[in-house]
């Protein structure tokens, strides 16, 4: 670390620690085909991916539906969804070798998702992650999930790391907003989007095989603003599909 002050670095799940979106999107199809709905899954995704399930399910209705169906209905997705990603699970090509290098170089470590502690354990237990995370924090910690950016300020404060000092590591549009509204640079993996979908990112990368700590700390000084938060992206989280 150049300075004695700690920097942190706060990881989304779902596209980040794995690349399971096509996955994600296939169970959401299948519900979608269950409930007699056209929506198109993939681009659905496309906009609103690290969103909670019942936040959504909530556009693709053109009348609101209450509180206790959408939450059944994100219950079956997550089923579909277990039951196909099952055999597929595995971490995103050189997460455990950027993780240790990161810690050993200093770096706080945070996981800051939209999933309960019921698919996190599904994932980074399974995957043996648990051990490289300082804080943990799921949508059962925060009122308001992505975009809002209630995750990354309470990871980030669990942290003990103000958030100028934290890069977040995102796949989704409305991650790479809630990082900006945290007042947190970012990072993007293409794992989900293309690149040029994102608005501000430090960089994107396809993996992190070719990251080393020392790099993101190049990255931070170059981009020592913190981007503002798009309106017209917000806009385009909400439309109805």
């Amino acid at each position: 670390m150049p300075n004695a002050a700690p920097y942190a670095l706060i990881f989304d799940m779902d596209g980040v620690l794995i690349d399971n979106t096509a996955y994600q999107a296939r169970a959401f199809q299948l519900l979608f085909r269950d409930l007699g709905l056209t929506t198109n899954a993939r681009r659905l995704l496309e906009r609103q991916n690290g969103m909670p399930a019942t936040k959504i399910l909530e556009t693709v209705f053109a009348s609101d539906v209450p509180k206790k169906k959408l939450s059944t209905y994100a219950d079956q997705r997550e089923f579909l969804y277990r039951t196909i990603y099952w055999d597929k699970r595995k971490e995103v090509d050189g997460l455990t070798e950027f993780l240790k290098a990161a810690r050993a170089a200093g770096f706080k470590i945070g996981l800051g998702t939209g999933s309960g502690l019921d698919t996190i354990g599904y994932i980074i237990d399974h995957l043996q992650l648990r051990q490289y995370f300082d804080v943990v924090i799921t949508k059962d910690d925060v009122d308001k999930g992505k975009p809002h950016a209630d995750t990354y300020v309470l990871t980030a404060r669990e942290l003990g790391v103000p958030p100028e000092r934290c890069v977040v590591f995102e796949d989704a549009i409305v991650g790479e907003q809630a990082a900006y509204k945290a007042g947190m640079r970012c990072i993007g993996l293409s794992t989900s989007v293309k690149p040029d979908k994102f608005q501000s990112p430090m960089a994107v990368i396809k993996d992190f095989t070719k990251l080393t700590p020392e790099k993101v700390l190049e990255l931070m000084k170059q981009n020592p603003t913190i981007p503002k938060p798009s309106k017209e992206m917000a806009k385009r989280q909400y439309m109805h599909v």
